[in-house]
Parts: C-alpha cells; structure tokens; sequence
C-alpha cells in the first residue's frame, strides 16, 4: 500500500505505537470512518481530530489487521471485514437474548423460579461460561447469578452444558486450564470427576447443579441449539433445594427443555 497522500512510497511509522492512548486513538478513527462509509485521508483526520499523519499510521495499523481497507484507485477509506465480523458478533448476542426472552419470561411464569441463559467465551488461556441473561423470578430470594457475571464451568449446570457441546479433547484443555475451586462439598474438584459429568451430560441431554456452586441451590441446565444446529448457550432453572426437590426434577427438566426448543426455533433451527 502506498501513501494514500499521492507521494507514493510507504510512510515511516506504520507499526501501530503502543499505549492507551493510541488505543483510544485508534477506535476513534475507526468510529469516524464508520460514521463517514468511506473518506480519504484528510476527512478521516479532520472527523477524528487528528492530524493526517497520525491518523495514516492508525489507518495503516488497522488495515493490517483488516478492519479498514482502502482501495488505492480512488484513496478512500472504509471500514473492513474484521470490524464487520466484530458487529456481527454484537447482532447475533443480541439476537440470541432477543430470542431467549419471551420464553425464559414464560417459563419462569410456569415455574416460578428464576432462569438464566449463558454462552461460552473465551478466558485467558481457556474458556468460561457467561450469563447473558436473567428473569428473576416472583421468589424473594436473591441467587448468586447475574448478568454478565461468569460461571464456573466445573460447578454450574450452564458451564456443563456448554462443555459437553465441544469435543473431549477440548473440555478437558478448557477444564485444565480452570481453577477447580471447592464451593462447597458436593463441587466437583478434579478434571476427570468435571470430564465424567460432562460425559454424562452427552449422554442425558441435560445438566444438574445440585448445590455445586451453593448450598441448598439446585439448578436444571439444558442445551440451546441455534441454527446452524449447534449449541449456542445453555438456559438453567435455578431454585432453593426446598423447592426443587429430587422429584421435581422431572418437571423443571421437562419445562426448560421445552423453553429450549422454542428459542431454537426463534433462532432459525428447523428441527427444534
């Protein structure tokens, strides 16, 4: 790429400075480009409050990483494919707590619990379940869940039910590279106790977090599919132990499965 000022030849530094402040910098830019579709070079500087060569050695750096692209027949500027797949991932977040709510609404109006729905996403050097969303139920009892809080993969139903969605090779990388913490007595705290419950999981269809993360709460996990058919989070049921006793299993399980397949199809999957 050559100097999109007419000079030719390539500008001295391209390499993208580190800093905060050339990050703040840098999303700066791209938001100007993005309000102004495509621009040269001195409409991106002037919309960013830049100078031109700052803001070239920004452009620069995010070109390399693809999220701008800029076409040398003309000299304008736009936004690339990587910041697209980034707003991609916002929409479909979205679409999937879009989907999810009127029927985690409904199901927690047929059982009176609270439901919660979790994704996996990436931590450090592995991986870690995410609620993505929450309907409180009626109950004046406060869980330890909440929005955008995360959940252990080796002690919560969700975290199970997400695992159990990837291969075996990659359940155990994610688990070995987890704290196993001991929430209370009935945690699971090895990698081959958490890869057996995950195995079981396979198996069933479905989680049980019986007070893993917290005596006397007992918890329903079932997988979302999306649709391309694929796992795309995990919807829980969570309830004291007094209310969701052994025998009520059955019914949590059976009415969060159903909850399940109703999201799934919300999502565009076929066979729900």
């Amino acid at each position: 790429m050559s100097e999109p000022n007419g000079r030719g030849g390539r500008p001295r530094g391209a390499d993208a400075p580190g800093g905060v402040r050339t990050l703040e910098r840098g999303l700066s830019v791209l938001w100007a480009l993005a309000t102004l579709r495509e621009a040269p070079l001195s409409q991106v500087a002037r919309a960013a409050g830049l100078s031109a060569s700052t803001a070239y050695r920004l452009l620069e750096t995010l070109r390399q990483q693809g999220f701008v692209e800029w076409e040398e027949a003309s000299g304008l500027f736009r936004v690339g494919l990587r910041a697209y797949q980034v707003g991609a991932a916002f929409d479909a977040a979205h679409a999937l707590t879009a989907a999810a709510a009127p029927e985690m609404r409904a199901l927690v109006a047929e059982l009176g619990e609270s439901a919660n729905l979790a994704v996996l996403r990436p931590h450090g050097a592995g991986l870690e379940a995410a609620y993505v969303h929450q309907v409180e139920g009626p109950q004046l009892v406060r869980m330890f869940t909440q929005t955008g809080a995360s959940a252990p993969l080796h002690a919560s139903g969700v975290g199970k039910v997400l695992l159990a969605a990837r291969p075996e090779a990659e359940a155990r990388r994610a688990l070995e590279a987890t704290t196993l913490t001991a929430y209370t007595s009935h945690t699971l705290t090895t990698v081959d106790a958490a890869l057996a419950a995950v195995a079981r999981v396979r198996g069933e269809g479905f989680a049980l977090d019986d007070q893993e993360r917290e005596l006397g709460v007992r918890c329903v996990a079932v997988p979302v599919p999306g649709a391309d058919g694929q796992v795309a989070a995990a919807l829980s049921v969570s309830a004291p132990t007094s209310r969701l006793t052994p025998e009520q299993v059955p019914r949590f399980l059976a009415a969060a499965q159903a909850a399940a397949s109703r999201i799934a199809v919300r999502l565009g999957h076929r066979d729900a």
